[in-house]
């Protein structure tokens, strides 16, 4: 008997085979597809009229919305539940008519507000309001935005971790109320699983510390200073945690009165630990710093909820699986198998047990914007074969689809999956 969705990721998790392999795209911040490849397959699928916008739901990743069309048409079995204001502090609605450097037509929400440098690139504001310090910059013909970073000279008599903490405050009632509502419209309007990320429990994530949300952030924003402080500042560092993890925590439990058992799995964090060839830091400041406080949100979600937890870390993490899965965290994301010792094979035999493999797909470095549609099928077939035998496996590409992905790539990449699935190409249109 075929399942629902929402079933299809439980049973993948739980580490059963499921009746095939579930799909995700966009479901996460970190599992979705830049505007203009959405664009693209959107009329390569023959879903729009030429010329019809897609939304940017995430402006500073430039991510485009995955509606209920296009998730009909790729057989997609997550949909995502986050807060509501995105990267750049402000909310996605009254959306407006903006355009990509190569003529992509989108829609932007209205507190998207740029202004051009004299170079040609484009500054992004915080909550969209110029008269504070721009955040963000695109750089002319780019497609993404990079933070700007706002540090003010550091006086280490009076630094104060209260300054780092600004952006981690009690959930209000309003934003309580907004996730109940969702996560009851997705899942009574939708068989699909629910990934959230309410935010609030990624220590140390380098593309939150410099705050392009904040106005005028406070404390250590420099991404150098930042990392030298987890050894030279140690003490500081640890503060913000405590008290980062207090408030996580205490959130997390107001929002699960809210949204209940309707979640599948949570958005843990997104700091980044590997590299291309080897971790980021070593593990044993991994197991000092950040350990203990992965440790006390899992322990908090499995003692008190039915949700699996998702743990974001690009590169080369071999050396971490262990004492992630230690930590209490479910499901590996992104999953980057071009990585140093990232083999599927190894990863699947060795920790296919214990952590679900959400990722690791088809590489998005290489193979797919540069290889043939007959090389991503290749590997997309590959990829499924190892990590979905036996369940433990969702699947998604190694991070983000980026763009200037060719079409033709795209759609092998989907009509691939879905012959892995044994379902037809588009599933629906």
């Amino acid at each position: 008997m075929a399942l629902t969705s929402r079933q299809r990721v439980q049973t993948a998790l739980s580490h059963q085979q499921p009746d095939y392999v579930p799909l995700d795209l966009g479901g996460s911040p970190v599992t979705g597809m830049h505007v203009s490849s959405v664009y693209l397959l959107r009329q390569a699928l023959g879903l729009d009229p030429p010329g019809t916008p897609v939304k940017v739901v995430e402006p500073y990743q430039m991510l485009g919305e995955i509606d209920e069309r296009l998730q009909a048409a790729l057989g997609v079995d997550v949909v995502p539940l986050g807060r509501r204001k995105n990267m750049f502090g402000f909310e996605n609605k009254d959306w407006k008519p903006w355009q990509l450097w190569d003529g992509t037509p989108v829609l932007v929400p209205g507190d998207f507000n740029t202004e051009p440098e004299p170079n040609g690139d484009l500054l992004m504001y915080p909550e969209g309001d110029k008269s504070a310090p721009p955040s963000g910059r695109m750089p002319k013909n780019g497609f993404y935005f990079d933070t700007i970073i706002r540090q003010d000279p550091i006086d280490e008599e009076k630094l104060n971790p209260e300054d780092n903490l600004e952006e981690f405050k009690p959930i209000d009632d309003d934003e309580l109320q907004w996730l109940a509502t969702e996560a009851d419209r997705l899942y009574r309007e939708t068989d699909k699983a629910i990934l959230a990320n309410f935010g609030g429990t990624a220590f140390g994530d380098i593309a939150l510390v410099p705050a392009p949300f904040l106005k005028h952030p406070k404390g250590i924003r420099d991404v150098a200073e930042w990392y030298m402080s987890t050894v030279t500042r140690f003490d500081y560092v640890w503060k913000v945690f405590e008290r980062q993890c207090e408030i996580g925590i205490a959130n997390l439990k107001r929002i699960y009165e809210a949204v209940g058992d309707r979640v599948t799995a949570v958005f843990i964090t997104g700091t980044d630990f590997g590299q291309q060839h080897g971790p980021f830091i070593s593990p044993q400041t991994y197991r000092r710093l950040f350990k203990p406080f992965h440790q006390r949100v899992n322990a908090w979600v499995h003692e008190n909820t039915p949700w699996k937890t998702f743990i974001h870390s690009c590169g080369s993490v071999v050396a971490f699986l262990d004492d992630f899965i230690e930590a209490g965290f479910d499901i590996l994301n992104p999953v980057q198998c071009s990585a140093a010792g990232m083999d599927p094979r190894m990863l699947k035999e060795r920790y296919g047990d214990r952590l679900v493999f959400w990722g690791g797909g088809v590489d998005t470095q290489k193979t797919l914007p540069f290889g043939t549609p007959d090389d991503v099928r290749r590997e997309v077939r590959e990829r499924i074969e190892i990590f979905g035998r036996g369940g433990g496996f969702v699947f998604n590409t190694v991070h983000n689809v980026q763009a200037r992905v060719p079409v033709e790539n795209l759609l092998a990449l989907y009509e691939t999956v879905n012959q892995c699935r044994g379902l037809p190409f588009p599933v629906t249109r």
